[in-house]
C-alpha cells in the first residue's frame, strides 16, 4: 500500500505538517510506504484552462498536460492507495497553493457529463486535514464548513471516498 500526504502550508514543521506527519505515521504502522510533499517547495501554477485534459482520445485525456514542478506529484497521486491533503485555512478556504493543486488534480479527472463522472480508474481513500486558528463554533458561524463539505464532495466524486478532519484553535504565532 502507498500513501501520499500533500502539505498546502508554507510551514514545513508547524500545525498542518505535524498533523500530516502523524497521519502518515499511522499509515506506516499499517505497512504503507509513505511520502509527504510540501507544495511550497514546488514551482507550478493552477489550471491554465488549456483543455488538453478534456480531448477524448488525446494523449492528455484525463490528466493535466502542463509540465512543471507539480507533474511528478500528480503522477504519484494516481499510483497511490491513500491521498491525504492538508491545509491551513486562510480567508475561509485552503491556501492558494492547495487550491491550485486541487484544480490540477481534480479538473482533468472529471467529465462534462450530467452528472459528472470520474475518469479515475479505481476507488482510492482520501482525507482532508484542516488546521484552523479558530474555535469550532466560529467555523460553523461563518460557514467554513460549507467550503470543507464542497472539497469533500469533489474528492468523493473523483476518488470515491473522503473524510474531513478539522483541528480547531491551532497556534498561529
Amino acid at each position: 500500500m502507498k500513501a501520499i500526504a500533500v502539505n498546502g502550508s508554507p510551514r514545513k514543521k508547524w500545525n498542518t505538517a505535524t498533523l500530516l506527519e502523524k497521519a502518515l505515521e499511522c499509515a506506516t504502522s499499517q505497512g504503507a510506504k509513505t511520502e509527504l510533499v510540501h507544495l511550497y517547495d514546488l514551482n507550478y501554477k493552477g489550471c491554465i484552462s488549456c483543455f488538453a485534459c478534456k480531448i477524448k482520445d488525446g494523449k492528455s485525456y484525463g490528466k493535466c498536460a502542463v509540465k512543471d514542478g507539480l507533474t511528478p506529484v500528480l503522477k504519484k497521486v494516481t499510483e497511490t492507495d491513500l491521498i491525504i491533503l492538508g491545509s491551513p485555512i486562510y480567508f475561509r478556504s485552503v491556501t492558494g497553493e492547495m487550491r491550485s493543486f486541487m484544480e490540477r488534480l481534480l479538473f482533468p479527472l472529471m467529465t462534462y457529463t450530467d452528472p459528472p463522472e470520474s475518469l479515475f480508474s479505481r476507488k482510492v481513500r482520501t482525507a482532508f486535514i484542516y488546521a484552523l486558528n479558530a474555535p469550532e463554533e466560529m467555523v460553523k458561524q461563518f460557514g467554513y464548513d460549507k467550503s470543507f463539505a464542497e472539497n469533500e464532495m469533489l474528492m468523493k466524486m473523483v476518488f470515491g471516498a473522503s473524510e474531513t478532519l478539522c483541528s480547531y484553535d491551532t497556534l498561529s504565532v
